[in-house]
């Protein structure tokens, strides 16, 4: 399964594509797409949706796992985060790959086994599970990965609870 994990933003875009075998990660690519903030921002929306597709079409994933999203104190900039979040899961939808969300204590409770983790516990572990030599920047780089090895692991999870109710099931 080939997971691209997201970190959304409007002037940071953190991306991850992970290929997962159960208990098997491979990194295929991670970087980031940037805006400029004195760019009009309907711009920097259009920008960042022409750059999912092309990473789209370019690393083909099967799933894409993406953070929920949660407001802190700045409203606005909550909002703005949402539109760019609405771009980057159109273009997921218009490729016709399935979208899930993770909240970012569901994404810490996956990688480092506990939700109250600090971040850079989760950038050490993410680091630790894909074998990287050191930690890609930004950190929203990072977050991307953490968020797709989160799908790998809840996926596994899932898929071994229905295997183990298959096999009750046959007894």
């Amino acid at each position: 399964m080939r997971i691209l994990g997201i970190d959304p933003g409007y002037a940071i875009v953190g991306l991850g594509v992970i290929d997962y075998i159960p208990h098997k990660f491979n990194v295929v690519y991670y970087g980031a797409i940037f805006t400029e903030a004195k760019t009009p921002f309907d711009t920097r929306l259009g920008e960042i949706y022409t750059d999912m597709i092309n990473v789209i079409e370019k690393t083909k994933p099967d799933i894409i796992s993406i953070e929920k999203l949660f407001f802190n104190t700045n409203q606005k900039t909550g909002i703005d985060v949402a539109q760019a979040r609405g771009v980057i899961v159109l273009a997921g939808q218009q490729k016709g790959i399935p979208i899930h969300e993770y909240t970012p204590l569901q994404v810490k409770q996956s990688v480092v086994g506990y939700g109250r983790a600090e971040k850079h516990q989760v950038m050490e572990m993410t680091k630790q599970i894909l074998h990287l030599k050191s930690m890609p920047k930004p950190d929203d780089t990072a977050d991307a990965l953490a968020l797709a090895i989160c799908h790998a692991h809840t996926q596994s999870s899932q898929l071994n609870y229905l295997n183990k109710l298959n096999l009750i099931n046959k007894r």
